[in-house]
């Protein structure tokens, strides 16, 4: 590659620096994964490389467009794998989390993420709706891209992929609770719960739990799969399992709320995300899958 050709290189590589949180925060929200949201940005690397986009004005939106369709594919991959319908959660989606809880976003690229975070609650309802919903919902209602401009990735019509978010909209309000904006509570509530099931206070821990609370475990597929509990005093009864004196609790954020690491002999066995709605939880996520919690124990253990 001759002088020339290296300089416009580095020239298009610092204006695609410019946008990667950005795109990385839209591909995780379409993803769930980190991993694969990581893939989707280096896609649009190199598809920006291989493009000409000097009639390009806004290099940002056409970056985003270049992200959503190839999440696009990979959400209908996925579809073609599945073996649930898409009203049910096949697995938890890759939580992002924060061991400083005084400083959530010294990662940038974390920082990116965990910015207006959304819950694992809410990226659970996002893995039951149809790519296209999902694909329509995420980019007008959380990063306000133009229907007309998302209607050229699902290749519908603008009033038609308005209703495919509208749908979506309908979806996420009806089950998503709203959860407590203070991070403080939030913490005392979380605290007051592992207090409880430590103590063997059944009772306490019905009083803490909302009666339709949801425990979601994802031990990882060859560990049998996702595990859903509902009710205050069925997840009471499970909450034992949290009171094991030889394991430790870290606080951390778990994508942008209170939660916490779970650590046995310095190996971290559960990240668990917590979603507190008028000072009860009402759902608690729990990711124990040893390959998903690889990195978050790297991470833990060898922070940059």
């Amino acid at each position: 590659m001759g002088p020339v050709d290296q300089t416009e290189t580095e020239w298009m590589l610092e204006r695609f620096e410019e946008h990667r949180g950005h795109l990385r925060a839209v591909a995780y929200r379409m993803l769930g994964s980190v991993g694969e949201a990581d893939d989707a940005v280096q896609e649009a690397w190199i598809r920006l490389q291989r493009t000409d986009t000097s009639d390009v004005e806004n290099l940002g939106g056409w970056l985003t467009t270049v992200v959503g369709r190839v999440c696009l594919n990979v959400l209908r991959a996925r579809n073609t794998r599945r073996t649930e319908p898409f009203d049910e959660a096949t697995g938890l989606p890759d939580p992002v989390v924060s061991f400083d809880t005084a400083r959530p976003g010294s990662d940038p690229e974390q920082e990116a993420l965990l910015a207006d975070s959304v819950g694992l609650a809410l990226l659970v309802v996002l893995d039951a709706l149809s790519p296209a919903e999902r694909l329509a919902f995420v980019l007008h209602d959380m990063f306000a891209v133009p229907f007309d401009e998302i209607a050229t990735i699902v290749d519908r019509s603008p009033e038609a992929t308005r209703q495919l978010a509208s749908r979506a909209r309908r979806r996420v309000q009806g089950t998503t609770p709203m959860p407590d904006a203070d991070l403080a509570r939030q913490r005392e509530v979380v605290d007051a719960f592992f207090t409880a099931a430590r103590e063997g206070n059944f009772e306490r821990l019905v009083a803490i739990l909302h009666p339709d609370v949801v425990l979601r475990t994802d031990p990882g597929a060859e560990r049998g799969g996702l595990l859903v509990v509902r009710g205050a005093e069925s997840v009471a009864g499970r909450a034992t399992s949290f009171a094991d004196p030889t394991r430790l609790l870290h606080p951390a954020l778990v994508n942008g709320a209170a939660g916490v690491l779970v650590t046995a002999e310095g190996q971290v066995v559960t990240v668990m995300g917590f979603t507190i709605a008028d000072g009860r939880v009402i759902e608690i996520d729990a990711l124990a899958d040893p390959t998903r919690l690889a990195p978050i124990h790297a991470a833990f253990t060898h922070p940059r």
